[in-house]
């Protein structure tokens, strides 16, 4: 398989050559209807502004809608075609993508396209925008098909066929009752396929899953993919159908979940992108850093303390940072796992002891092969380029394989325990960020390594 055939840029240049190449308008159209919209909203950054709007001209209100919803920043296009082009786009748009590029624009531009957007599109825009973004009613899309569970089967078809030609999610049929509540689905295939004299009823699929509005879309993320459904419907408090969740909106929301998380991770309180000014992202930083930078005190503050040991023994300071970093690295690594398995809602108490026990064994099995090997190696380099004696060298490397093995088994039980403390607490486990359980391993394996080294080495040892 020629690998440039699946290279996206590939298929940009493609269609840029195809646009310059001097075609007819209607030439120019068939050939254009072989590309993904995705890959013409890719070249519109490559076009002069004079064949942008000879493009535009060509395509037609529809299908430039379909093309604008995949551009990733529309500001530059508002001032080439006008308030009142772009919202001719917007009004064919579905009404998630709507939200998703006013989002972007700043106030007087929503303002000003808000004034030829149609009433409905700026309703369903609205309701959208009235949710908080970690909210399920936020990834919304009001196209879909909706019925009415008193029809017989000539009139949902005919029904389904009126609302077609506005909405095309047709594969997944909703259905509300008397009251206007939803109360089931209808599979497109087997509405084909029913006869004229069956009873609505009996292809209705009442127990088919939904969402809530106002849940949050980090509890609904494991449900959402272990449903595997082409769409979801979404409720509000009164059961009412306020709009579904498509395959598009699924993944944006897994992505944004694993971005947020990799931020937290990182030490952020949200994740950031090149648009944002140096303001923003110094706003995102701070926090964790002023709290970093207390426990960070809290550690020299330590270290401070055991200035007696140093002043005795002064090799044992050549291997503060062997502990320090062995201790952040396990601890960031329980913590990666523990963050995973927490995501599975239905953990039973059963299953996060095991998940404790396991990461203990885990420090244990890696901190006494790591420690044997520091004995070993640090014993002969202490001898060899320190100038000690052998008993004095492997009596001090004995102690940092101790001190190593200890500090790296109770970090990977600070790794575990700490998120599964935030999660009890209801709060995000992934804000136990990597940079926290690293600085509160720093101080494990600072009172670890530098206690030893005084009870160990000064006092039974009298090592000066």
């Amino acid at each position: 398989m020629n690998k440039e055939i699946l290279n996206e840029p590939v298929f940009v240049n493609d269609i840029v050559k195809l646009i310059r190449s001097g075609c007819s308008d209607a030439e120019l159209r068939a050939k254009l209807e072989d590309y993904h919209d995705n890959d013409i909203a890719e070249s519109l950054e490559q076009l002069e502004p004079s064949e942008r709007r000879r493009l535009f001209s060509i395509l037609g209100t529809e299908w430039c809608s379909e093309v604008f919803a995949y551009v990733d920043d529309p500001k530059p296009y508002i001032k080439e075609f006008g308030a009142k082009q772009i919202a001719a786009f917007i009004n064919e748009m579905d009404s998630d993508d709507a939200a998703d590029i006013l989002e972007m624009l700043d106030e007087g531009t929503q303002s000003e396209i808000n004034s030829y957007l149609d009433e409905d599109v700026k309703a369903d825009i609205n309701l959208i925008n009235s949710y908080d973004d970690d909210e399920i009613g936020s990834l919304i899309t009001t196209n879909y098909i909706e019925i009415k569970k008193n029809l017989t089967i000539p009139e949902a078809t005919q029904e389904l066929i009126r609302q077609a030609g506005e909405n095309d999610n047709i594969s997944t049929i909703y259905v509300n009752d008397e009251d206007g509540k939803y109360c089931g689905t209808i599979d497109l295939k087997d509405l084909i396929i029913a006869r004229k004299t069956d009873e609505l009823d009996s292809i209705i699929s009442y127990s088919y899953p939904y969402l809530l509005d106002k849940e949050k879309i980090s509890d609904c993320i494991d449900r959402i993919k272990d449903y595997e459904e082409d769409s979801l419907p979404v409720l509000n408090s009164d059961k009412k159908l306020v709009g579904i969740l498509t395959p598009q909106s699924v993944i944006e929301a897994v992505d944004d979940e694993l971005g947020d998380d990799y931020a937290k991770l990182g030490g952020l309180t949200s994740e950031e992108d090149l648009r944002e000014t140096t303001g923003e992202s110094v706003k995102k930083r701070l926090p964790w850093l002023i709290v970093l930078l207390f426990l960070g005190m809290l550690v020299s503050t330590v270290v401070g303390a055991f200035e007696g040991v140093v002043a005795i023994l002064p090799i044992v300071i050549c291997f503060q940072s062997l502990i320090l970093d062995m201790a952040g690295n396990v601890g960031t690594q329980s913590l990666a796992v523990t963050i995973r398995v927490l995501m599975d809602e239905n953990l039973k108490g059963k299953d996060k002891l095991m998940l404790v026990v396991k990461e203990a064994k885990v420090g244990i099995g890696n901190g006494m092969l790591l420690g044997v090997m520091t004995v070993i190696f640090l014993g002969i380099y202490i001898t060899v380029v320190k100038g000690y004696g052998w008993n004095e060298a492997f009596l001090i490397s004995a102690c940092v394989g101790i001190s190593l093995l200890l500090a790296m088994v109770i970090s990977s039980l600070v790794g575990t325990l700490v998120p599964m403390f935030f999660h009890k607490l209801n709060i995000d486990p992934a804000v136990a960020s990597g940079p926290l359980i690293t600085t509160l391993n720093d101080l494990v394996a600072v009172v670890t390594y530098y206690g030893l080294a005084w009870v160990f080495l000064i006092r039974m040892m009298n090592l000066a």
